[in-house]
C-alpha cells in the first residue's frame, strides 16, 4: 500500500490554514494541505515532521502534531494519514517547490475549482471546527 500524510497548520490563533499552491500534479492549479510520501518503514509521525520542514520550513519546536483523520482508498491502494498542529509562534516559512500561503478559515473549502481533495479538506476543516476543544485544550 502507499502511504502519504498531509498536514493541516494552523496559525496560532488558529483563525488561518496553511496551504500550498500546487504547481504540478496531482491538483496542479489548486490549494492543498502540505505533505508528501511516507518512506518504507518511516515512522508516520516522523514522516509528518520531516514533510513539513522540508516543505515549509517549519520545524518540530514551532507545532505539535497530533493525529487527526486517516483516509484508505482501497481501489487505488493508498492510505492517507492527516494529522494537525497548531503553531505556537511567528515562523517565516521557506517555500521549497509550492507557494504558501495562509487561507482564511472561513473559506469555502469546499469548492471543487479552488481546493485538492475533491471536498475532503472541507470535511476536515468541519471536523476540526466542531472538536477544536478536545484537539487543543488551551
Amino acid at each position: 500500500m502507499k502511504l502519504f500524510n498531509l498536514v493541516m497548520v494552523l496559525n496560532h490563533d488558529e483563525s488561518k490554514i496553511l496551504m500550498c499552491y500546487r504547481s504540478k500534479n496531482p491538483y496542479k492549479g489548486k490549494y492543498n494541505l502540505v505533505g508528501g510520501k511516507i518512506e518504507e518503514n518511516e515512522d508516520h509521525l516522523e514522516s509528518a515532521y520531516r514533510e513539513l520542514r522540508e516543505e515549509t520550513g517549519i520545524e518540530k519546536d514551532d507545532i505539535i502534531l497530533q493525529p487527526f483523520i486517516d483516509f484508505t482508498w482501497h481501489p487505488i491502494n493508498m492510505k492517507m494519514y492527516v494529522y494537525i498542529g497548531r503553531l505556537n509562534n511567528h515562523v517565516n516559512l521557506v517555500r521549497e517547490i509550492h507557494e504558501l500561503l495562509w487561507v482564511d478559515i472561513k473559506e469555502n473549502f469546499f469548492d471543487y475549482e479552488k481546493y485538492a481533495g475533491e471536498g475532503n479538506i472541507g470535511h476536515m476543516v468541519e471536523i476540526y471546527k466542531q472538536q477544536r476543544n478536545i484537539l487543543f485544550k488551551d
